[in-house]
């Protein structure tokens, strides 16, 4: 440096000492430079030096001027050297915040301010500014900025006569704006809908329309996603102490809020509404609880009567059975008598039956099946139960799946079914049998009282009288009939009813007077894959007989002199027992293993499940037969006989018993 740049240097800095440093300290500076632009040199004072970490004594001779960018942010130095390019390039005025790292490693927040000075053709030579610390009110607006989004609210801030106003981040957010710390104020209100208020007012109409004019609600579009939204503003009306005034304010969502009361209205306009909605569901759970009531007491009362019940049936019918096998009484009254007498007692059995059934207590045997194919084969039936009269048809969607159900007891449902539709049809009409698959779920809801799932419908339409309202409300009560009397016990829906609800399933009514009746039958798919139909045994085997052992367990011992009878007539070896235990002491004594244990399911001391598991202990590989008029759950689980089951209903016939013998015997042993 020449003596003559020592004494410029020098020259500067008192300069900047004498006439600029006062003020600078009274603006609250943190230090102050001075960028000699025609030498490239920057002076700058002690306090500045201390926050740059420059040595004291080298900042007398001037620094170079890099050393203004040296302890920068690195993240604000880009931004920073392009602002500093347009003070040298021309621009007059210099103005930024940017963080500073200082000599001790800490960050600052600093509010640079300068000017630039020209020379008499405009070209810039010197460029003064000062630093000025803003640390705390940066930490203070981070904090309010956080507040403010925990929170959910913004701030904004208009004066009069601008056509922009401050506003926060959260601000922006609200309204689903992009971030800005200052908004045209045409698009801050161009997000209400309809005629609401602006969210910034007219300055005239706001403080002449009311005494709080920033106090109120708006629905919103947010720009963002499009979604509306409520948003309450709050705020004043501050005069400048002249003729303008700022409006300053938060708004904040209210979304919410205005939901609940617009529920809570709703809620009070329906209220009476929902008092009789409630009423009526109350008064369907009274009945839904009164008709399982009443059928918890039909059931108690037939499982009371129904094991005694079917034992004396047995004795009756075996031996009208055998009497009518043996006669040789030429009288033909004497056979008619006693056939009807048969029928009588098969009445009677169907009777007790029709009670279990509706009372879900009947041993079902389900099996996987053809629904399409049980019923085509029950056509022949049909055209022979069903009046000439009446046209029937049968229709099956194609691809129908599978139900597990039982069979018997389905065919015996649909017959049910059918007949009621003949007896409603007097002078002809049609009746159509219709199987299809069904699938509920959210898209297509089920009926009331049946799951979502796969089902198959089987729905029996006819075209006849149809049924009141009146009637519709009974008709599935046990003995309620409105056929004259002696034609009907009252038992055939509520037979059907039962089943379809112990198979897992659903029954749905329909019916209008002077247009028909159509009852739908819901059976749960058994979901397989397609192939060939599950082989099936044959429930109809040839009359059979033979030379095998047999043993015959039965407390009644009536029954059991009359299933001894029958089994010796067909030529088999028997040995009876009364009880359990007598029967487990024979089995112990035989000196030739028992080919067939037949035995009753209710009986004292021991079931006939568990005397069955008892005796093959001492024989394993025992068939077992099962008799009983009813079974209960000692082998029934969910109503449905246990795998592996058989079992023979009481009562039972001379045919009966002996093909289901000679079946038993025919099939390899249990395992």
């Amino acid at each position: 440096m020449t003596a003559r740049d020592r004494d410029t240097t020098a020259s500067l800095a008192g300069s900047m000492d004498d006439q600029q440093r006062a003020m600078f300290a009274a603006a609250g500076a943190s230090g102050i430079w001075d960028w000699d632009i025609v030498r490239d040199r920057l002076y700058v004072d002690e306090a500045f030096a201390e926050l740059y970490g420059f040595d004291p004594a080298a900042i007398r001779a001037g620094l170079p001027v890099k050393s203004f960018f040296s302890a920068i942010h690195p993240d604000d130095r880009p931004r920073i050297r392009i602002a500093v390019a347009g003070i040298l390039g021309g621009a007059e005025l210099f103005s930024k915040e940017f963080r500073l790292r200082t000599a001790d490693g800490s960050i600052i927040w600093v509010h640079g301010r300068g000017q630039c000075q020209l020379d008499s053709n405009d070209v810039p030579t010197r460029f003064t500014g000062l630093l000025v610390d803003v640390t705390e009110r940066k930490r203070t607006e981070e904090r309010l900025r956080i507040a403010q989004t925990a929170g959910g609210v913004g701030t904004f801030e208009y004066i009069d006569g601008f056509a922009t106003a401050s506003v926060s981040e959260q601000f922006c957010r609200l309204l689903g704006l992009h971030p800005a710390n200052v908004l045209p104020v045409r698009t801050i209100n161009s997000v209400v809908l309809g005629d609401d208020e602006a969210i910034i007012p007219d300055p005239e109409q706001a403080v002449s329309s009311a005494i709080e004019p920033l106090l109120g609600e708006f629905r919103i579009r947010r720009r963002d996603d499009d979604a509306e939204r409520w948003i309450a503003r709050r705020g004043e009306i501050v005069s400048d102490g002249g003729s303008g005034y700022r409006f300053v304010g938060v708004i904040y969502d209210v979304t919410a809020a205005k939901d609940a009361e617009q529920a809570l209205r709703h809620l009070n306009e329906t209220l009476e509404e929902r008092v009789l909605q409630e009423i009526a569901v109350r008064q369907q759970t009274e009945d839904a609880l009164r008709q399982a009531q009443k059928m918890e007491a039909v059931g108690q009362l037939t499982g009371g009567i129904a094991h005694d019940f079917n034992n004396l049936l047995t004795i009756i019918t075996g031996n009208i059975d055998t009497v009518l096998r043996r006669i040789t009484a030429t009288d033909p009254r004497i056979r008619r008598s006693l056939e009807n007498a048969l029928k009588g007692a098969e009445r009677a059995a169907a009777l007790t039956q029709r009670l279990l059934a509706f009372s879900r207590q009947q041993p079902l045997a389900p099996k996987q099946i053809n629904i399409a194919r049980l019923i085509a084969g029950m056509s022949d039936l049909l055209n022979r139960t069903i009046s000439e009269a009446i046209t029937i048809e049968i229709l099956s969607d194609p691809d129908l799946w599978r139900a597990e159900v039982d069979p018997h007891q389905l065919e015996n449902a649909i017959l049910n079914l059918a007949v009621n539709a003949r007896d409603a049809m007097a002078n002809g009409g049609r009746l159509t049998i219709h199987a299809a698959n069904i699938c509920f779920d959210s898209d297509n809801p089920p009926p009331a009282g049946i799951a979502t799932g796969f089902y198959i419908l089987v729905s029996v339409a006819d075209t006849g009288m149809g049924m009141s309202a009146e009637t519709l409300e009974r008709v599935f009560e046990p003995f309620f009939t409105t056929k004259e009397v002696g034609k009907g016990t009252g038992l055939g829906l509520s037979m059907v009813y039962g089943f379809i609800k112990q198979t897992g399933g659903h029954v749905d009514i329909r019916s209008t007077l002077d247009a028909g009746t159509t009852i739908s039958l819901y059976l749960p798919a058994a979901l397989v894959a397609a192939g060939e139909e599950p082989a099936q045994l044959d429930d109809h085997v040839a009359l059979g007989s033979g030379s095998e052992t047999i043993l015959v367990v039965e407390d009644d011992d009536d029954v059991r002199a009359y299933t001894v009878e029958m089994l010796r007539e067909l030529g088999y070896r028997v040995v009876e027992a009364h009880d359990p235990t007598s029967a487990l002491r024979l089995l112990e004594r035989q000196d030739e293993p028992v080919q067939l244990m037949l035995t009753d399911v209710v009986m004292p001391i021991m079931s006939g499940r568990d005397l069955a598991d008892s005796a093959r202990q001492l024989q394993p590989g025992l068939r077992v037969l099962f008799t009983s008029g009813y079974p209960r759950d000692a082998i029934m689980q969910s109503g449905r006989l246990e795998d592996g089951v058989e079992l023979l209903s009481k009562p039972f016939t001379y045919i009966m018993l002996s093909e289901r013998v000679r079946s038993l015997i025919d099939r390899c042993p249990h395992s």
